[in-house]
């Protein structure tokens, strides 16, 4: 062990380090870690890309540009505060323990700051506050990511990884197109206007109800040895210690850093800009998009289903792979084709690739990690996905200047899609014992 405290990894055909799971956790704590996906993916689904941000351009802000431009502006300082908050309570969590307390914690924060919306009138003198909120949102979701995601490793061992982040994935698409029919009928489909409002009350209980069982039947842990007071300073520093010693010992997981850091940009911006072409260049209604809503939320649920126990047989790896290549054909062909018919197909096949690529990814990387660094490592995950966050939507933007169209905008997202896979490409699925004892000290 050098004075960085990094020891060198173990041969391949060593047994498992101290730390992981020994054994699958018991099917309640399995299905109550499933269960907060599904309660928290209304967020994602309802309130940030479906139904409540579309009523802030829409019906809050006095026209949808400057609607637009209000969202994206706080989303884009969220993604600031998420960048530096979420490695940073990654340390806390490793060293101090108590995560499902942390969860517990942030899950409460988000339900309130959805409820706030509630308040959100059409009126646009409430478009400030309504972005603001959703954007609080957006960093306690991502917050309570770090610590979710940190549970793994102690509900499923190196082998099942892929089947249960798979399950969880799935659980959170399907809880989301759930969600998203429910809001449909109730407060869309033969309104002239749309009430929209109590959609956030709607999405607060969601969330609420569906993420307490794992707040009382999930994992605990204890304090690292030797943890003492908590620094900000200190633990900024001895994050950046750590990326050096990734550098010197474990520069394959930061090579997963960047690279899945990219072709996550590239996912995320499948489904953001999804809604926008399929109404500004395939002709959809607001009643049409949320049809390709549920559509994209089921298919996506179940594909990531089945693949997370593809995951487990054939590594993380090819999943990624395969998905990534599939969904730079399938979003090149929405550029070619101008009949919705067609653009249905791609968006099907684009939804069965992008949550298996995501859980894919999720899965490699707790096979990648030191147990006691699990919530320090997802904090990393989420801050380089910050990081280079702008880089689809800057692609999207200089592609429709370059095309003159909306739909020339997919090539950018194509190009952040390629430039993900090639960074990913000379990176090899990990082998139990791979990961070195980093420790954050």
């Amino acid at each position: 062990m050098d004075h960085d405290g990094v020891r060198i990894p173990p041969q391949p055909s060593s047994p498992l380090p101290a730390g992981y799971a020994t054994t699958t956790a018991p099917r309640r704590v399995l299905a109550s870690w499933g269960l907060w996906d599904w309660g928290q993916q209304t967020f994602n689904t309802v309130m940030l890309t479906f139904v409540f941000s579309v009523y802030i351009t829409s019906g809050i802000a006095a026209d949808e540009v400057t609607g637009t431009a209000a969202l994206s502006g706080a989303q884009t300082w969220a993604g600031v505060v998420i960048a530096l908050v979420c490695p940073l309570m990654g340390v806390f969590a490793d060293r101090y323990g108590r995560r499902r307390r942390l969860l517990g914690i942030s899950t409460l924060g988000l339900v309130l700051a959805m409820a706030s919306l509630f308040w959100a009138e059409p009126d646009p003198s409430y478009l400030t506050f309504a972005v603001i909120m959703l954007a609080v949102a957006s960093v306690i979701s991502e917050i309570a990511s770090v610590f979710y995601n940190g549970m793994l490793l102690q509900i499923a061992t190196p082998s099942t990884f892929g089947r249960i982040s798979g399950m969880g994935w799935g659980l959170g698409y399907l809880g989301g197109l759930v969600a998203l029919v429910i809001c449909l009928f109730a407060f869309v489909l033969g309104r002239e206007t749309a009430d929209i409002q109590p959609v956030a009350l709607l999405s607060a209980a969601w969330t609420a109800v569906f993420c307490l069982p794992l707040l009382i039947l999930g994992p605990n842990t204890e304090p690292a040895p030797g943890a003492g007071r908590f620094s900000v300073v200190g633990a900024y520093r001895d994050i950046l210690r750590r990326i050096a010693a990734l550098w010197r010992h474990q520069r394959s997981l930061l090579h997963f850093f960047v690279a899945s850091a990219i072709f996550r940009d590239g996912l995320g911006a499948v489904f953001a800009f999804a809604g926008i072409i399929a109404a500004g260049s395939f002709g959809f209604t607001s009643e049409q998009v949320i049809y390709l809503g549920i559509a994209a939320n089921l298919v996506a649920g179940i594909s990531t289903w089945v693949l997370g126990r593809v995951d487990d047989r054939v590594g993380s790896r090819l999943v990624i792979v395969v998905g990534l290549v599939l969904l730079v054909v399938a979003c090149s062909a929405v550029f070619l084709t101008t009949a919705q018919i067609a653009f249905w197909v791609c968006a099907i096949v684009i939804s069965a690739c992008v949550g298996p690529v995501q859980s894919a990814s999720r899965s490699m990387l707790a096979r990648m990690t030191p147990p006691g660094l699990e919530n320090e490592n997802f904090g990393l995950y989420a801050t380089t996905g910050r990081a280079v966050s702008f880089l689809a939507p800057f692609a999207f933007t200089v592609a429709i200047g370059i095309g003159g169209t909306q739909k020339a905008g997919i090539l950018g997202i194509v190009v952040v899609l390629l430039l993900g896979l090639l960074a990913f490409l000379p990176l090899r699925d990990p082998r139990p014992g791979d990961a070195p004892v980093v420790t954050a000290g």
